[in-house]
């Protein structure tokens, strides 16, 4: 029987890249040589990866191999009978699932004939679980002494009709797993049909609670199967609803040019007044609804438009002494794009953010109440949830709208082993509604063009591109009225969106945009440093009809009381009865740093605190003292300084949380075509080298070996590459193997000893060492060389 690695190294090119394709993970990083990708596709990491990606019917098929592998051998041909597939359709299913095991090796065959018994890969019937397909292991229930009496199976039928009253029951919750239940108290019918199927060895004790049925027993009355039927893919119903391609292309646009109003609303919104960063980080509760009003949408809406921004970079903790979050230099580029473009990269970093924004305002384990923007918001599994999600709505009809329920029942097909919570899948629908990847529920063009561009494709269209050709044509124009009301017929053009952004307030949208203008609208844009004959300018150069009378004299009358009040801040002040003595002090190159202004001829105004000032004039040659808020002089200069440092203190530093990770390397079939010989180069070279090297001398250098037993292989038989030996160890582990290994102890001194491994993992080696009854646990660093022990071996060291 070949060895996994063996199994390996006798691929075909495209073989091995088929299994790169299928498993990513042992691609990256590149692996040095095929022991190493052995190594790392035995893992239990990489298994977990690969068994959570894998559908039902694989899942089974594998399921059935690990269950029908021990003790006897099980081929291709068994499998459809083992797993119920009773017509030819669920034989091709079988065989689909059969084929996607071995490409991605998690079965293997021993050898290129058709009817080559199949064996598991190393390390996949632990993580299985102790009852794969719902069976006890070949051993189970054996105790220590005699073994008990086999049944014999063809009397079964008429021994089970002699059985009493509930034997059949209990056989029955036993048969299709777990094999395992609690066994009844004394003195009930139940504990005396459990007696009476002990008795016939239907079932076997395990410990002193518990019975166990036997896997013999329980194929006998399955009728040879693991499986009661074949994993089916699930059957959508045929009364789903389906949105017309118009229906679905106009809300999508709709919620698209939406989205990217919301997110530049939030960031003016922020540039004006930011919202303080929570002591544990995140936004408050009182902001988060601030920002709900000022959206003119609910909180939960709030907290998407937030997290969206704070994912793609546009606010973000200033970490200033008392910080806030506001926007950052990332969003004046994204701000001069048009709408297209803009929400293409809202989408984009929807798509791969760790960000979960439905969980604002849920409670964590604490009890307490998740922020937005808090840092515990982040979870690995997010982007691959969203990609699941959006493959199903992408492999139904075009204008299918399926609910979360429906979704989660495709998914658990597709991933039995990981299925999503129904409360995520439906989060994720409504995320990608109000993104615009789904229109009316079904998925656009848009959201089919975002999903295509991770696997690019030949003609694959843009997702700016897909977004662009379902929204309205572009509207230069605005008619103003008289009751100081705007209304653009369609979807404004981005200069036209930009004027009526800085001047007016909308009040409604839809087939065509309704602002008003008000004082306080029009002193927004004052406020931005526009004039009067600007703005009206600016204003008839869109107006269809010319500016009204009353809105060119709303706009004059606010830009005649705009700034007749100035307001400024400051630091800190300095005074004097004496003109004279503040002369020239604002003026002075020496003081630029205070950033002293002159506000009468007796105050002067600073940038800098007042300890910084008394010091600084002081060093000028002048001899001021500090005075407190009722003007009476505070003659301890060292309570400032503490005020000071008090301040210095409490400043605040935090890292991004949305700091991005480093990007692995794009497993393209170019470079995986590449890898391929690299690996067999390099597997080659070292096979030349280890046959150069001398045996033995990885051993620590003090150290003697002693005589080998006469029972023992040659100290050189084996294999000192650590890689090998991991996988050697874990081949052993799979076929229930002895090897011969050679410890190191901790004098340096080795040991060469029979084990029987049964566990590698986390660096430690798990065996039981047959010759003396006993299990050990041993770093795998203190393994000098591992050997596979032959049966002459195995009788000698018995002897």
């Amino acid at each position: 029987m070949p060895t996994f690695t063996g199994y390996l190294r006798e691929r075909s090119d495209d073989e091995l890249v088929a299994l790169l394709r299928s498993r990513p993970d042992l691609a990256s990083p590149s692996p040095a040589t095929l022991s190493s990708l052995a190594v790392r596709a035995t893992s239990r990491s990489s298994l977990e990866r690969a068994l959570a990606g894998v559908d039902a019917s694989v899942l089974e098929v594998i399921e059935a191999v690990v269950a029908l592998s021990d003790p006897g051998p099980v081929t291709a041909a068994d499998l459809p009978a083992a797993v119920g597939a009773t017509d030819e359709t669920g034989a091709r299913l079988v065989e689909r699932a059969l084929r996607l095991a071995v490409i991605g090796t998690l079965v293997y065959p021993d050898s290129d004939a058709p009817d080559a018994p199949l064996q598991p890969s190393p390390g996949l019937a632990e993580i299985l679980g102790p009852y794969p397909a719902g069976l006890a292991s070949a051993d189970a229930g054996i105790r220590r002494g005699t073994p008990a009496e086999p049944v014999d199976l063809d009397d079964l039928p008429t021994l089970l009709g002699t059985a009493p009253a509930g034997a059949r029951p209990v056989l029955d919750a036993l048969l299709w797993g777990p094999p395992i239940g609690l066994a009844p108290s004394n003195s009930t019918a139940a504990a005396a049909a459990v007696d009476w199927l002990l008795r016939r060895h239907l079932l076997l004790p395990g410990d002193s609670r518990h019975v166990v049925l036997p896997r013999e027993v329980a194929l006998a009355l399955r009728g040879g199967r693991t499986h009661a039927a074949p994993a089916f893919p699930p059957q959508l119903p045929d009364d789903l609803p389906h949105r017309s391609h118009t229906l679905v292309a106009a809300e999508s646009a709709a919620a698209g040019e939406r989205i990217v109003l919301l997110v530049a609303r939030l960031v003016r919104l922020w540039e004006q007044a930011p919202p303080g960063v929570l002591r544990g980080g995140g936004l408050g509760v009182r902001e988060l609804r601030r920002v709900a009003s000022h959206l003119e949408t609910d909180e939960a809406e709030a907290a998407f438009v937030i997290e969206l921004a704070g994912a793609a970079a546009f606010v973000a903790d200033d970490g200033e002494d008392n910080p806030s979050f506001a926007p950052t230099v990332a969003v004046d580029e994204w701000a001069v794009r048009d709408v297209p473009d803009r929400w293409a990269a809202l989408a984009r970093t929807w798509r791969s953010t760790l960000r979960t924004p439905w969980l604002v305002g849920s409670r964590d384990d604490r009890g307490g109440v998740r922020a937005a923007l808090d840092p515990e918001l982040q979870r690995t599994w997010a982007p691959r949830l969203r990609r699941a999600v959006l493959d199903v709505l992408a492999d139904t009809p075009p204008g299918t709208a399926m609910d979360a329920a429906h979704v989660v029942a495709v998914l658990r097909w597709r991933t039995p082993r990981s299925v999503p919570p129904p409360a995520a899948v439906h989060a994720m629908l409504v995320e990608a509604g109000r993104l615009g990847i789904l229109g009316a529920g079904a998925l656009s063009d848009a959201g089919r063009a975002l999903l295509l561009e991770t696997a690019p494709l030949v003609g694959a269209a843009d997702p700016a591109d897909a977004l662009a050709a379902a929204l309205p044509p572009a509207v230069d124009e605005i008619l103003l009225q008289g009751d100081l009301t705007g209304v653009v017929p369609g979807r404004p053009s981005p200069e036209l969106e930009d004027l009526l952004d800085r001047t007016a307030h909308v009040e409604s949208r839809g087939g065509a945009l309704t602002v008003r203008f008000t004082p306080e609208s029009v002193r927004r844009a004052l406020d931005a440093g526009a004039t009067a004959d600007g703005l009206i300018a600016e204003l008839a150069a869109h107006a269809r009809a010319g500016v009204p009378q009353p809105l060119e004299y709303l706009v004059r009358d606010a830009a005649r009381r705009h700034g007749r009040l100035r307001v400024g801040s400051a630091a800190g002040y300095v005074r004097a009865d004496d003109p004279s003595l503040l002369a020239g002090l604002a003026e002075d190159p020496r003081l630029a740093s205070l950033g002293l202004i002159r506000l009468a001829p007796t105050v002067l105004a600073a940038q800098a605190p007042a300890r910084e000032l008394v010091e600084a004039l002081r060093a000028h040659g002048l001899a001021p003292v500090a005075e407190g808020p009722d003007g009476q002089v505070v003659h301890v200069v060292s309570a400032i300084r503490r005020v000071g440092r008090r301040a210095t203190a409490g400043a605040r530093r935090r890292a991004s949380d949305a700091a991005p990770t480093s990007a692995r390397e794009t497993l393209t079939d170019d470079r995986l075509l590449a890898l391929v010989p690299q690996l067999r180069r390099a597997e080659a070279e070292r096979k030349a080298d280890e046959a150069e090297r001398v045996p033995g001398t990885i051993l620590p250098a003090p150290a003697r070996r002693p005589p080998a037993p006469a029972s023992a292989p040659a100290p050189g038989a084996g294999t000192a590459d650590p890689v090998d030996a991991l996988v050697l160890l874990r081949e052993a582990a799979a076929e229930k193997a002895e090897v011969w290994v050679e410890l190191v102890g901790s004098h340096g001194v080795p040991q060469r000893r029979l084990l029987r491994p049964l566990r590698v993992e986390g660096g430690r080696l798990r065996a039981i060492d047959t010759a003396r009854e006993s299990e050990l646990t041993v770093a795998v660093h203190r393994i000098a060389t591992v050997t596979r022990a032959t049966p002459s071996d195995e009788q000698q060291e018995t002897s």
